[in-house]
């Protein structure tokens, strides 16, 4: 049955707000009384707050109404808690571009950073924040947990990172698009896009857990991955940026040449992997990569996702980003850029991952082990399926007998085989990354 946590849910995937007819539309199984009296109580908890009168009423998690009443002006939501430097990098960076001095590129900013020696996050805010991320894997084989949530991290990463770059899809639209293929309606097809480049990339880390690294290879095919389709020039993807490029809405301009790009870059990624601590390093590569601007374009959702390798070798819970507002976002960014001071994007980063490992707690306690066999040879399925789609004039199941036939032992073939035939025919536009498939490859099979 459904509950008020189910329309406080609702109402988190939309930052502008919902009326009530829209809450009804989207839950039609409970009755508008109910919905009122369960409105009622989310307000009077502090879990939401109303914005506007009658019909035009609307329902916003508390901590963003105050966008309605500002205009254009969003306001630093009250839920996150600051510390004193952090308000101070939020005023200045508050103040009007003309207000804010015009900054360049600091290296001094990389080059006093020393491993193991310096430190963004604090003994005991690393502390509190394994306690938190721990996970009942935590001694299992590296991406363990990644892979037993891979589902689930999918769309609720997909789905917040997208966010924090304006994409309007709803979790649930990005459900549907991750599970079925199936794009929301009334969507631009870049926002579509995004939402799959986001998918292809966070699944090459999982699956690639074991040579993953913090290296150039990693950097730039997970750029190549999240910038696919998306940036005028195709050459530009998974390449080092050879250009100036502007901030928009900041007065910090990043390095200009390509040779200082790439030497920073190297000194960055050797730095990161110097680091022993998973979420210093995290931490470390969510700053520092967003602040060298190394491509063109898409350089924080790049920071984003590599913030999570190490937790995903730990088998710590992920960073998901779920619930972080936007203008927090920006302004911890706009920080960084133009003060290199972390405080503030610290602050953010650890009530983000609380909110993340709450909203992972059930699936902590209630993780289903992946399939061994499935596990055991899944490179191997998806060599079996991508050649029974590119090879249109063979015959499929005998292609399958074939490849298994040629690497697993008699004793495992027909789980094996059995496991090819169930991904065969649940193969759909929205997993073909994970295949190495392009959509004009699987649409000549499916005519066929």
């Amino acid at each position: 049955m459904p509950s008020a946590a189910d329309l406080l849910k609702t109402i988190r995937e939309y930052p502008s707000g919902l009326t009530l007819a829209a809450l009804l539309v989207r839950h039609p199984e409970v009755a508008r009384r109910t919905a009122q009296r369960w409105i009622g109580q989310l307000i009077d908890d502090g879990h939401i707050s109303a914005l506007g009168e009658g019909r035009a009423r609307r329902y916003l998690v508390l901590g963003t109404a105050s966008q309605g009443v500002a205009g254009d002006q969003d306001v630093f939501p009250d839920a996150i808690p600051l510390s004193p430097d952090s308000r101070d990098i939020l005023a200045y960076v508050d103040r009007p571009l003309t207000a804010r001095k015009p900054v360049g590129y600091q290296r001094d900013f990389l080059d006093n950073y020393q491993p193991n020696v310096s430190a963004y996050l604090s003994a005991s805010l690393r502390r509190q924040l394994r306690q938190m991320g721990t996970t009942a894997q935590a001694q299992a084989t590296a991406g363990t947990y990644s892979r037993a949530i891979l589902n689930r991290l999918l769309i609720d990463l997909s789905w917040a990172s997208s966010h924090l770059e304006g994409n309007t899809y709803s979790r649930l639209d990005t459900r549907e698009l991750i599970e079925h293929g199936t794009a929301a309606t009334g969507k631009a097809a870049i926002e579509t896009q995004m939402i799959l480049n986001h998918k292809s990339a966070i699944e090459l880390l999982v699956e690639n857990i074991g040579t993953a690294g913090f290296d150039r290879y990693t950097l730039m095919n997970l750029h190549s991955a999240l910038a696919e389709n998306l940036l005028p020039n195709p050459a530009d993807e998974g390449r080092i940026r050879q250009h100036a490029v502007d901030i928009g809405k900041s007065v910090y301009r990043p390095l200009g040449a390509a040779v200082q790009i790439a030497a920073a870059l190297d000194v960055v990624l050797a730095k990161a992997n110097q680091i022993a601590d998973p979420f210093e390093q995290s931490f470390f590569v969510m700053a520092h990569l967003p602040y060298l601007q190394p491509f063109v374009d898409i350089n924080k959702r790049v920071s984003r996702l590599l913030a999570n390798l190490p937790l995903f070798r730990a088998n710590l819970c992920p960073l998901t980003f779920l619930d972080v507002p936007e203008q927090a976002y920006s302004r911890a960014i706009l920080g960084l850029y133009e003060m290199t001071r972390v405080e503030l994007l610290r602050d953010l980063y650890v009530w983000a991952y609380e909110r993340s490992t709450q909203e992972y707690l059930a699936i902590r306690q209630d993780l289903v082990e992946p399939d061994p066999t499935r596990l055991a040879w899944r490179a191997l399925i998806k060599e079996a399926i991508r050649e029974v789609v590119i090879r249109l004039n063979e015959d499929a199941l005998s292609i399958i007998e074939q490849t298994v036939a040629a690497q697993v032992p008699q004793a495992d073939r027909a789980n094996v085989q059995a496991l090819i035939v169930e991904e065969l025919r649940r193969l759909h536009q929205g997993v073909l990354a994970r295949y190495g498939l392009r959509p004009a490859e699987y649409a000549a099979w499916k005519n066929r």
